[in-house]
């Protein structure tokens, strides 16, 4: 499974790097490292690494000068940005990724006008990183109609991972910015929900422990969301990540990801699963949790 790492040079959160460390060990011999860059309020950047070659990405690097610093201190060269989408909080440091790391590709989606970009991507293009890595752009809109998630592979033995921006947060979703419940259906639950069940899934902000909580409103008999929200609670006072999550703990715990269930189209009054969809998000925009 990938490592799974928060970056910073602040000595309080050196603490915490090496307690993650200590939680999730590497399992066997991992190609893939992950590390949680913390940034602005409750923003995610991450840096995927190829540990054989040690070439690395950078998703949403919207405060460039601290992504470099990790980056230096972890002997790693920056190939490429993978921009999720065009909104300021993502996209906003790619212009001076790009001047402090001469040549650097800035990929985002073709329907997004990322600020910055270089190489556009469409769905189901994909490309190497290092020596073992593959990702796979996946196009999941609605929150922005060019949005991309990444998709990444390693070996058989690792778990993949996914980097899915401001579409699918854990115990949630993104809002409905520029496209429809419709689309967003498409997104969370046929392109996003397909993937394998031990994707691990790493987001663009820290929202969990509200999204539990309001998860629980639609659902007060889902018995996993309790033990999930105490768990996330004690993350955050313990100045932890909640992330990463996993599209099968998605699919027992989100709300918007469990729209199919006949049972809860009906707790929502609804008769289908897009209708669904649209029910609930109207009801966390309105939502004063």
């Amino acid at each position: 499974m990938p490592r799974l790492v928060l970056a910073s040079t602040d000595s309080a959160v050196d603490r915490v790097y090496k307690t993650i460390c200590h939680l999730f060990p590497s399992a066997g011999r991992s190609h893939m490292k992950i590390l949680h860059v913390p940034c602005l309020e409750d923003n995610y950047s991450y840096i995927i690494i190829d540990e054989a070659s040690k070439e690395a990405a950078v998703v949403d690097p919207v405060e460039p000068d601290k992504l470099l610093q990790v980056s230096r201190e972890h002997g790693i060269h920056l190939k490429f940005v993978l921009t999720t989408h065009h909104h300021w909080d993502h996209a906003g440091g790619n212009d001076k990724i790009k001047q402090l790391v001469p040549g650097i590709k800035v990929y985002g989606g073709s329907l997004d006008n990322v600020k910055g970009c270089t190489d556009k991507v469409e769905n189901g293009d994909n490309f190497s990183l290092g020596t073992h890595l593959n990702i796979l752009c996946l196009h999941t809109p609605c929150h922005t109609k060019g949005h991309i998630s990444y998709y990444v592979t390693g070996k058989e033995e690792e778990d993949p991972s996914v980097f899915t921006g401001d579409t699918l947060f854990v115990a949630g979703c993104g809002k409905f910015f520029e496209g429809t419940a419709e689309q967003m259906y498409q997104s969370l639950c046929v392109t996003l929900g397909s993937l394998p069940k031990p994707t691990r899934v790493y987001c663009g902000h820290e929202y969990t422990v509200k999204n539990l909580q309001f998860a629980q409103t639609v659902e007060p008999d889902n018995a996993r969301i309790k033990p999930k929200l105490s768990w996330a609670q004690h993350q955050r006072q313990a100045g932890l990540p909640t992330i990463p999550s996993t599209i099968e703990e998605e699919m027992e715990t989100n709300p918007f990801m469990r729209v199919d269930l006949p049972e809860l189209q009906e707790r929502v009054g609804c008769q289908s699963a897009v209708e669904a969809l649209r029910e609930i998000r109207q009801r966390k925009d309105n939502w004063r949790g």
